[in-house]
């Protein structure tokens, strides 16, 4: 193998496909990139057991062929090199780089004992890159941290027509998205209901940003993503995430609505004051919202407009940190908050078209 490559070029390139490689493995071989020159171009590629990563670039080749290295030390290596032309060259039992006056050798790993990767699964139709990453961040603050539940630890993908539904949870809260995709022609009919790794959708997510239509493939096992030279797979979880639809109907409710990026900033201001899961209180009136965190002496107060329609007054109280990922998430002017009462559910949407919605346990209010 042997090929010219803008720097650059390859940076990218080898960055974007060891996203996928273990931080470790008891097959050494996962930790390596297989480096493809064929026509005119090089082919990246990582996986492990639960994710693939392949791109293609454009680059210079003279010789055909293939070889595999330990992919964080390639990276290591691209993001010292200097910014031109860089040469990659098979030179017996290493692999060369060479950009200027600086060159480096990589051993190559056993060909042999690298597994095949897994097949990009049935293409069910197109969706915006862009949409797709700001929706996937939208939920995924409110999926679980803990692997002993790793159901929990996922994020619901569902489609039903053209509407594709997102979904996460820790138990504690729960986030919902929709946004719409294109089903492709001739693809299955039937929807789909599927829970994703949230860390990799995450990641996949952000490398679609900015890069027009993907296709979205998926089959009983793993999920796909295709779009310009780079393909992904990750491979679901087993399960199925709790239903929202009871959850999030709330019946007869209280309706408060004020600007969201002034209660961030309040929420943030007065929470300096509330230790551990010391909560921060949201007081509502027809006109008005009075927040208010700390204890005894510690104590600190802010007043927002805001209106109410329903009860003369309510007060609610959330954990700060749930209710700034839940604020965070939402893009949208204002915030409007669907309250039963104190220490019961509370549904924050982003406007009357809820297109996300956001689902926060409210707590024991101050005393």
């Amino acid at each position: 193998m042997e090929l010219r490559i803008d720097s650059a070029v390859l940076t990218d390139a080898v960055a974007w496909a060891a996203r996928v490689l273990p931080a470790r493995s008891p097959m050494p071989v996962l930790g390596g990139l297989l480096l493809e020159a064929a026509d005119g171009g090089l082919r990246v590629s990582g996986l492990d057991h639960e994710a693939s990563a392949r791109v293609e670039v454009e680059a210079d080749t003279a010789v055909e062929g293939r070889a595999l290295v330990l992919g964080r030390r390639l990276l290591d290596i691209c993001k010292v090199l200097p910014r031109g032309a860089t040469e990659l060259a098979v030179e017996g039992a290493r692999l060369s780089v060479t950009s200027g006056d600086a060159r480096f050798g990589l051993s190559l790993l056993p060909l042999d004992d690298y597994p095949a990767a897994p097949a990009l699964p049935e293409v069910r139709g197109l969706v915006d890159g862009d949409a797709f990453a700001a929706a996937v961040g939208q939920v995924a603050v409110a999926a679980g941290r803990d692997d002993s539940l790793p159901v929990l630890t996922g994020i619901r993908l569902a489609l039903d027509g053209a509407t594709m539904t997102l979904a996460a949870t820790d138990r504690y809260r729960y986030a919902v998205r929709t946004l719409e995709w294109k089903p492709e022609a001739g693809a299955p009919e039937e929807g789909a209901d599927v829970v994703v790794p949230a860390r990799r959708l995450t990641e996949i997510a952000r490398s679609l940003a900015g890069t027009g239509p993907a296709r979205l493939a998926l089959d009983s096992g793993s999920l796909g993503f295709e779009s310009g030279g780079t393909r992904t797979t990750t491979r679901l979880l087993d399960g199925r995430l709790p239903r929202h639809d009871k959850l999030f109907a709330l019946g007869e409710h209280a309706l408060a609505v004020t600007e969201l990026a002034p209660l961030a900033e309040a929420v943030k201001r007065v929470a300096v004051v509330a230790e551990g899961d010391s909560p921060v209180q949201l007081t509502f009136s027809p006109t008005a919202l009075h927040l208010q965190a700390g204890y005894e002496d510690d104590v600190a107060s802010q007043r927002l407009p805001a209106t109410l329609t329903g009860p003369d007054s309510l007060t609610v109280a959330f954990n700060p940190g749930y209710l700034l990922d839940a604020l965070g998430s939402l893009d949208a002017p204002e915030v409007r908050f669907h309250l039963l009462g104190p220490g019961q559910r509370a549904l924050l949407t982003n406007g009357p078209e809820e297109t996300h919605r956001h689902l926060l346990m409210s707590v024991k209010p101050l005393v």
